[in-house]
């Protein structure tokens, strides 16, 4: 509780930092979504670099392949509603990886607890974006696909469904290994593999 002049001080710099921080993510431009998503994606790259100088040796016996969906691996085109849904996905799936309570680790609490921030603002930025989209033509994706069909194009889309499957069996890993310190690494360099491939989507966003 805030009683001390101090604290009462402090407790005020919180408050107003706490609504400040809202405010921003209500107030933010989705025209500048691809800005935001490209800071934030990549701010965590660096966040998952800097949690670890090297991977421990002794858990390169314990690697796993969790097979990242193909569609992106190799994506380079997308409508930009599905980008937007598959991004806001990704932001949810690695936000509850990284909120395990069973967390064990050598990494600094500071960087899990900012790339969470990250995580949850970016999945709100999203959120609202997308509802933003819905409510200014709630036929466009409609229209847009039957302009495809008929002109013969292909229209690409990023499966969530492969994404949920790929983040559930990071989540399996992680049970099976007990959460060991070996399993989070691996996990840390998966996860900063995903990033990656995201963070080059970004520049999709800018294409009109």
């Amino acid at each position: 509780t805030c009683t001390k002049p101090d604290m009462i001080q402090k407790c005020l710099w919180l408050t107003l930092l706490v609504g400040l921080c809202i405010t921003g993510i209500l107030s933010l431009d989705c025209n500048l979504l691809n800005v935001h998503l490209r800071r934030v994606t990549w701010q965590n790259l660096r966040l998952l670099s800097s949690m670890s100088n090297s991977f421990p040796v002794e858990c390169l016996r314990e690697n796993k392949a969790f097979e990242l969906p193909q569609e992106i691996l190799s994506h380079t085109q997308s409508l930009k509603r599905d980008l937007k849904e598959t991004f806001y996905e990704m932001s949810l799936q690695a936000f509850n990886i990284f909120s395990q309570y069973t967390f064990k680790s050598t990494w600094k609490q500071k960087h899990l607890n900012q790339i969470q921030i990250g995580l949850d603002q970016q999945a709100e930025y999203l959120e609202q974006c997308l509802e933003e989209e819905e409510n200014e033509n709630e036929n466009m994706k409609e229209t847009t696909e039957d302009e495809m069909k008929h002109s013969g194009a292909r229209v690409p889309q990023l499966t969530n469904l492969e994404l949920r499957r790929y983040f559930n069996r990071i989540d399996n890993f992680l049970k099976e290994k007990k959460y060991s310190h070996c399993a989070w690494e691996i996990i840390r360099v998966e996860i900063r593999r995903c990033f990656y491939y995201f963070h080059k989507f970004t520049a999709l966003l800018r294409r009109k």
